[in-house]
């Protein structure tokens, strides 16, 4: 690998939150709920097959910059045909539905449930440079998630969740100043205590989750890192239809490897509500404040930490009523368009952090049990703090400096039969900027505006 390669790795932008449910592509992995079909039931099992295929145009993998060419190492845009392949399985205790066969039945002393999946992706360049439409090829891989969830004693005064997963991630930097994709592993484990006394008025939890993402490549081992987590949240139900919400978090961030990037331990702090308004609107509101708290290194370098108020505004139609008292017992039959905003603070490889604060719409749409229409997309500001000067950085000093984030995706798809669904996904990404970083080795320039676009159509058998 070419030593420029290795520093714009080392100053790759990504979150310190491997959701791997979120790190997938497509729209039906993300929720059980569009995943699965009736299931086979075998004992006290039910299972879920499925396979998928998909073939589409990415315009723009690497997400480099059109005007990004200082240097022959630099790519620019690479168009290509993309096939995906997903075979999926997950298995699970029967679901309250079919439980709601015996509804005089205690509930079950534990509930599980476990899935896999796995993505065989293949590229066929057809515009871009010679170099890169070879490096485009040569990013064929597999990747993919195993997960699993334990409830035990549900629905009790006092129960305890627990929930493991492992994932496989083949995609590229996500502020595209590199010329090739990152193969990184996700792993994640928790446990949670959960105290719902009297009729479930209250609801308060206390748990720990780790998080770690552990990069392949041995060039790139400075940026695996391991986040612990402690966190508290609940609700109280003062009214039928409305509940007071908070959550509570302190992170442990820790680079076992360390570059340029610093330990921190993040502490977040909210509260809020989450009603029904009426059975056709919800409101969703919470407020608090989130603190970054970065360990100076031993060079005494300038620190720049996030220190604000953070939050989310989200009001929620149901297109078909939610004849549920309780707001978040949305399921798949209930159609519904959202607005809302959120602010908060992501670690960065970058600039040690970076604010971002969306404005997003989402319509979910299932209508005759055949046809689902998913809609989803929000501006985003992203504010970084500047770059100081100081031993180690790998690029020059910069400013602050903020980028606008654009996203929008559709994804639909018919349903012919309980088992059988054609689909259709677009996706359009835009990193508005006019920000230019260089890299200090060797003077090179790399731009941060980037835009991607991308459309499939599949075919996919699920039970």
């Amino acid at each position: 690998m070419k030593l420029r390669e290795t520093i714009v790795a080392a100053v790759l932008t990504l979150t310190l939150s491997p959701a791997l449910a979120l790190a997938q592509d497509q729209p039906w992995l993300k929720d059980r709920r569009y995943t699965e079909g009736i299931g086979i039931r075998t004992g006290d099992l039910e299972l879920h097959p499925g396979v998928a295929a998909e073939l589409g145009y990415d315009s723009n993998f690497f997400r480099r910059a059109e005007r990004d060419q200082a240097s022959p190492d630099d790519i620019g845009p690479v168009g290509s045909m993309r096939l995906r392949i997903t075979p999926s399985f997950s298995l699970s205790t029967l679901s309250q539905q079919r439980q709601e066969a015996t509804p005089d039945a205690p509930p079950p002393d534990v509930e599980f449930r476990g899935g896999i999946a796995a993505t065989y992706d293949e590229f066929i360049p057809v515009s871009g440079s010679e170099l890169g439409q070879e490096r485009l090829s040569q990013q064929r891989n597999i990747g993919g998630i195993l997960d699993a969830n334990l409830t035990i004693l549900p629905r009790r005064p006092w129960s305890a969740i627990l929930d493991a997963s492992l994932g496989r991630t083949i995609a590229s930097s996500d502020i595209g100043i590199s010329n090739q994709s990152f193969r990184r592993v996700n792993a994640g484990a928790g446990a949670e205590l959960v105290w719902t006394p009297g009729g479930g008025l209250l609801d308060w939890r206390l748990g720990y989750r780790f998080m770690g993402t552990f990069f392949e490549v041995d060039e790139h081992d400075s940026l695996t890192n391991m986040h612990h987590i402690v966190r508290t949240r609940g609700r109280w139900r003062f009214l039928p239809r409305t509940a007071l919400i908070y959550d509570a978090s302190l992170g442990f961030v820790d680079y076992p490897n360390p570059g340029t990037q610093l330990a921190s331990h993040p502490l977040r702090a909210q509260i809020g509500i989450n009603g029904l308004v009426t059975s056709s609107f919800g409101l969703l509101a919470m407020a608090g404040w989130g603190a970054s708290f970065y360990t100076p290194n031993d060079a005494g370098d300038v620190v720049h930490d996030f220190d604000s108020v953070i939050g989310q505004l989200e009001l929620k139609w149901f297109l078909t009523p939610n004849p549920s008292t309780d707001p978040e017992a949305a399921t798949l039959a209930l159609s519904s368009l959202s607005a809302g905003f959120t602010r908060d603070f992501h670690d960065s490889f970058l600039a040690s952090y970076f604010e971002r604060d969306r404005g997003y719409l989402k319509l979910t749409y299932f209508f005759g049990g055949r046809f689902l229409l998913i809609v989803d997309g929000g501006v985003a500001a992203h504010v970084f703090p500047e770059i100081p000067a100081g031993n180690g950085r790998l690029v020059e000093p910069q400013a602050p400096w903020t980028d606008v984030r654009i996203d929008a995706s559709l994804f639909g798809e018919y349903r012919i039969g309980d088992s059988l669904g054609i689909n259709s996904t677009l996706r359009y990404g835009n990193n508005v900027s006019s920000t230019a970083l260089r890299i200090l080795d060797d003077n090179a320039t790399n731009y941060l505006g980037w835009q991607q676009l991308e459309a499939y159509l599949g075919v996919r058998w699920f039970m």
